[in-house]
């Protein structure tokens, strides 16, 4: 069980007088649902108490010591449980999956009730020169943002979902395949399509500057753009441009982007991503300090690991994807440009983030985590090394690694999910205990059988909210169970602009979680990721359970939550 601070009582007696004084009086109806004598983690970061949380319709409706004879058509037994607000997800990729299986496992059994999507590439908008997305059976039939919410919610989905506009989705719609800067007239467009998707509902922009399509976009671009998301009261949120060597630049250029903009900044899961600069965490901790004393709103999101997901395509340079993907894979073809290729990759790039050097150039902290083609099967879960050792057995010469990776490439027609162990555990530490640092995913709504269950992917899809929790506060003791909580709920809460989500509090919606202290943990791992988290007991979404007794319940209360509505 948890320990119970010195002093907790008083400020839980005080910080909840109201609710106790209102829950003595028996309701004038019976509740739907009444949560009786949990431990109380509110989501403020306040201590904990014990208590009942009542639940009517979609909203809480009392919470405190509530008066026993009051009546409720279900009633939990939450005693030696934590009572929590629903984890959000401050950063996910379920754009697609959650129309294939609106049941969203893998993000239920880890306490999720709300997701937050949209970087780089989002839902919408899909018009001009932009190739509709298609995953899994499901292929894009709306054109704007609105019409992606319309659709998941006709579909049904058991999270609720709010979603930035990716700026790789408007640079699509405006110059296609194209990984040049958007002339005046382009960037004009994508201001009048960032707007649509603003009044659709978007909380704000989102980009990843990393990524070759964005690359080219200066920082004065993203701010023209970011410009029209102050009108509508949004925020933006980056993956900056570079987590490797130019990382401090890279942080720089965040907070400027935020300062002259004059909108909130959220710097997508915060991490060294080079071995050349690990344990520098500090420098970029007191960048984001300094400029939150000058009145800069700029934040942070991580992840509880210290391996990231991304393509074994990263590692080739980014003037090879110019022109989509059949242009690079006629430029990996073509013999008489390899050894620029090779030359590129070994020595890096200006303003590039290399993937291969950031690990020092060593195959082996590179794990495949994709869906292989039959050929290539018996490479699923396995590092590169280990791939390029049987891919070259018997060959006389020896065959340039480089040289393997380009034809892996062609024949998985240019793109293989990888996992890099590229950063450290020193370093997340650092940046996970910061006041103004957040949990979310960067990870996907899977399963562990189903449709949903496909390729070798990072365990954070399945655990990062149990990990935290297990791992950082029940095991290493690093947060306090009520700071994590915070992290997961009323931060990310307040960051998405979600005003009445992410608190345990009467009047606000019934997003809630209840876990088990003692026995909360993920259990997915990098060589075998298909395993659900243990120790969440029961998650309700919009005042109805998703999973009763660690068990889903198929029923889909999710919403699209539209900014401004």
């Amino acid at each position: 069980m948890l320990r119970r601070p010195l002093g907790s009582m008083l400020l839980a007696l005080m910080a909840t007088s109201g609710a106790l004084a209102s829950g003595r009086e028996p309701p004038r109806e019976p509740y739907d649902l009444l949560i009786r004598g949990g431990t109380i983690i509110d989501g403020t970061g306040n201590p904990w108490f014990e208590g009942d949380v009542a639940i009517r319709g979609d909203r809480i409706a009392a919470l405190g010591h509530l008066a026993r004879e009051a009546a409720a058509h279900r009633v939990i037994d939450a005693h030696g449980l934590v009572v929590a607000p629903g984890f959000i997800d401050m950063h996910s990729h379920s754009d697609m999956t959650l129309l294939q299986d609106g049941d969203a496992p893998s993000k239920i059994h880890d306490g999720v009730t709300t997701e937050i999507l949209g970087e780089d590439t989002s839902a919408g908008p899909i018009k001009g020169k932009l190739v509709r997305r298609s995953r899994g059976g499901v292929t894009a039939t709306w054109t704007t943002l609105g019409g992606y919410f319309d659709e998941l919610e006709h579909r049904g989905i058991a999270v609720n979902v709010a979603n930035y506009a990716g700026l790789g989705s408007l640079l699509g719609c405006v110059l296609g395949d194209s990984l040049g800067r958007p002339d005046a007239t382009q960037l004009e467009a994508m201001k009048q399509l960032l707007d649509e998707a603003m009044r659709d509902g978007a909380i704000g922009l989102s980009t990843m500057l990393a990524s070759p399509r964005e690359l080219a976009v200066r920082t004065e671009d993203i701010i023209e753009l970011v410009r029209v998301v102050r009108r509508h009261g949004g925020r933006y949120s980056s993956h900056i441009r570079n987590e490797g060597t130019e990382v401090i630049a890279a942080a720089k250029e965040a907070i400027t982007i935020g300062r002259r903009a004059g909108v909130p900044v959220d710097i997508i899961h915060i991490k060294i991503a080079d071995q050349s600069l690990w344990r520098h965490m500090g420098e970029i901790v007191g960048l984001i300090d300094q400029a939150r004393r000058e009145g800069v709103d700029v934040q942070a999101n991580i992840y509880p690991y210290t391996r990231g997901h991304n393509d074994l395509v990263t590692i080739i340079p980014p003037w090879a994807h110019e022109g989509g993907k059949a242009q690079l894979l006629a430029r990996l073809k073509d013999r008489g440009l390899r050894d620029r290729l090779k030359r590129d990759i070994r020595a890096g790039l200006p303003g590039w983030y290399n993937h291969y050097t950031a690990v020092g150039g060593d195959w082996g902290r590179m794990l495949i985590s994709a869906h292989l083609s039959p050929a290539n099967r018996p490479f699923e879960g396995q590092t590169m090394d280990r791939i390029i050792a049987a891919r070259t057995a018997g060959r006389s010469p020896a065959q340039d690694p480089l040289d393997v990776l380009f034809d892996f490439l062609i024949e998985e027609n240019g793109s293989i999910g990888t996992i890099y162990a590229h950063h450290t555990e020193e370093d997340m530490n650092l940046a996970l205990v910061q006041p103004w640092c957040s949990i979310g995913s960067d990870g996907t709504a899977l399963a562990i059988e189903g449709p949903l269950r496909s390729g070798h992917p990072h365990p954070r899809s399945f655990g990062t909210f149990a990990r935290v929790l297990g791992e950082y506060v029940r095991q290493r003791r690093l947060l306090r169970w009520e700071d994590a909580v915070r992290k997961m709920t009323s931060l990310n809460a307040a960051k998405a602009g979600l005003v009445d989500r992410g608190l345990l509090r009467p009047g606000l919606f019934a997003d809630v979680t209840i876990f088990d202290p003692v026995a909360i943990l993920d259990r997915a791992t990098y060589l075998d990721p298909f395993q659900y988290s243990l120790g969440i007991v029961f998650v309700i979404v919009n005042g109805r359970l998703v999973l009763d007794r660690g068990q889903l319940t198929h029923a889909h209360p999710g919403r699209a939550l539209r900014h401004g509505r």
